[in-house]
């Protein structure tokens, strides 16, 4: 058995997305948020596993797919719920976030096949800002989350550190940008489709008179 997972936070005005604001409202980072987790979800649910699985900070709500087990998020800070969301899925897995929506199942894909590789125990995919968009162990460990500085320009290479210090074979994945400023999200909806949720959700907002 082999999982997908989505870590993700419900898409509510000023809990998401809020290095977005200004110039965004609020809201509209939310619209952001929403059309963003939308297309992570649809990518995911296109590629090939036995599981999907969305590991939630709050509630459900339309843009969930079916298909998707959702399971609580667990913990206190980033790395203790990375940490619980292998403990609970407990099958080989790929995590990913909801910031990469030009994220597509030929990634996804990508990262399962290189996971199932007799000479892999993880896998991880880096992001520009130091940070990284995927990862995704054989089996889960608690050890090789808790106390990785989360959030920061280093997180990225601590987690890759902390992988191989417990001696897992890591193979690398392409890196994407993720969203985080108003200028990631006028790039990554460039590298999107133009019909993609975020892309459009982007152009909507870019037309307001608020920035204009």
């Amino acid at each position: 058995m082999t999982a997908l997972i989505v870590i993700a936070k419900a898409p509510v005005a000023g809990r998401v997305k809020t290095r977005l604001c200004p110039p965004c409202t609020p809201e509209q980072a939310a619209a952001l948020a929403t059309a963003a987790l939308a297309d992570t979800l649809d990518a995911v649910a296109a590629a090939p596993a036995d599981r999907y699985v969305c590991v939630l900070d709050g509630e459900p709500g339309p843009w969930l797919p079916e298909g998707f087990e959702v399971l609580p998020q667990r913990g206190d800070g980033l790395d203790e719920r990375l940490a619980a969301a292998f403990e609970d899925v407990r099958d080989p897995a790929l995590l990913v976030g909801m910031d990469t929506p030009q994220l597509t199942a030929g990634h996804l894909r990508d990262g399962l096949d290189a996971l199932a590789a007799p000479d892999c125990d993880a896998v991880l995919g880096l992001a520009p800002d130091g940070g990284y968009w995927a990862i995704g162990l054989r089996r889960p460990d608690r050890a090789l989350f808790t106390g990785v500085p989360m959030s920061s320009h280093e997180t990225g290479a601590a987690q890759r550190e902390r992988l191989a210090g417990h001696g897992l074979r890591v193979t690398m994945l392409a890196e994407l940008r993720d969203v985080d400023t108003i200028d990631d999200a006028r790039v990554v909806a460039d590298l999107a489709h133009p019909t993609s949720r975020f892309a459009v959700a982007l152009r909507r907002i870019d037309t307001t008179e608020a920035f204009a």
